[in-house]
């Protein structure tokens, strides 16, 4: 009896395979397209949003098999997992295709370019030497770091940042949890910090003529609550506060509704800006450990710019010790 059910099974598993593939593959792919026309409140869901662009690979192959069923069976009722496939896919490659071929303004002629790193040193455990070498390298105008430790600023400083970037604002010692700093190679002005539980602030660089910087780092979406309060803190201050770039960990992606809203107040992604292709950031050094072979997945470290400035490149770049990409933009007047 036995061994004539796990027959019957196996007959069944071999004809409806292709349905069975269907399903495995259009559902996944569903829930990530529901999650990003919505504007999910519950956790989980605000965290699966970081995996959208997952869905483009899901509904592609979704469509070979449903094309390959459809092709066999002739039968219309064929033609619906077809449709549904091509629909997700079209969306899908419609929300990533400005990664590549959005408009690219440039920059103005002569304009000097201004070289914007950011980077999340892990709770101080990422290579901190690692990073003066790179803002050195890339002769950096402007550092901001988040998850800085008082023993990280000082291994910094032990490797010169101070000769690098000579000018400096924010106090991790004095941060509860994690502190965030920026390192510039002009004037900062006095900063005023934001009201989010990790540390964020406005500072204005180089003096009348210069720009107005947020460095910021809004909450992980554990709570999504404090993940969506304070992007909205990070958005006012922004807009109300005529910020020319919002740079930093902000724990979301392009696919979350806060950070649109961010972009539909006048700030883009730089990679986006830029058409440097799809970018993530995290996780990195395989943080995950049987998974520890996957690449960076989630791009949730930004350089946002504003509508005055122009991006000549960006691209990541990995630093040890941490689980986020580095971001290097060069960035220019328009």
């Amino acid at each position: 009896m036995l061994r004539r059910a796990l027959s019957a099974t196996g007959w069944w598993l071999r004809d409806h395979l292709g349905l069975v593939l269907l399903v495995l593959l259009l559902l996944p792919a569903a829930v990530l397209t529901a999650l990003r026309l919505s504007d999910p409140t519950w956790g989980p869901a605000v965290r699966l949003t970081s995996f959208v662009p997952l869905a483009l690979p899901l509904y592609a192959a979704a469509l070979v098999v449903a094309g390959v069923r459809h092709a066999r069976w002739r039968a219309r009722v064929r033609l619906v997992p077809v449709v549904l496939a091509t629909a997700g896919l079209a969306a899908h490659a419609w929300w990533v295709a400005p990664f590549w071929l959005g408009p690219n303004p440039p920059a103005a002629r002569g304009a000097d370019a201004l070289v914007v790193i950011t980077a999340n040193l892990y709770q101080g455990e990422g290579d901190a030497l690692g990073l003066v070498a790179l803002a050195s390298a890339e002769e950096a105008d402007l550092l901001v770091v988040n998850e800085i430790t008082g023993p990280a600023l000082r291994r910094m400083r032990a490797a010169g940042i101070d000769d690098v970037l000579p000018y400096a604002i924010g106090r991790p010692e004095q941060d509860p949890v994690v502190g965030t700093m920026v390192f510039s190679r002009v004037p900062l002005s006095e900063p005023r910090r934001l009201d989010t539980p990790l540390a964020s602030y406005k500072v204005d660089v180089g003096g009348p003529g210069g720009l107005t910087l947020l460095a910021a780092h809004p909450s992980a979406p554990l709570d999504a609550e404090a993940w969506r309060r304070d992007h909205d803190t990070v958005r006012r201050a922004a807009v109300r506060g005529g910020v020319d770039l919002v740079v930093g960990d902000l724990n979301a992606t392009l696919d979350h509704a806060p950070l649109r809203r961010l972009v539909d107040a006048g700030y883009r992604d730089a990679v986006e800006l830029g058409n440097a292709g799809f970018q993530p950031t995290w996780p990195e050094n395989g943080l995950f450990g049987p998974l520890s072979f996957l690449p960076a997945l989630v791009p949730i470290d930004h350089v946002m710019v504003g509508e005055d400035l122009a991006v000549r490149s960006v691209r990541t770049v990995a630093l040890g010790g941490t689980d986020h990409r580095a971001v290097v933009a060069e960035l220019a007047r328009q």
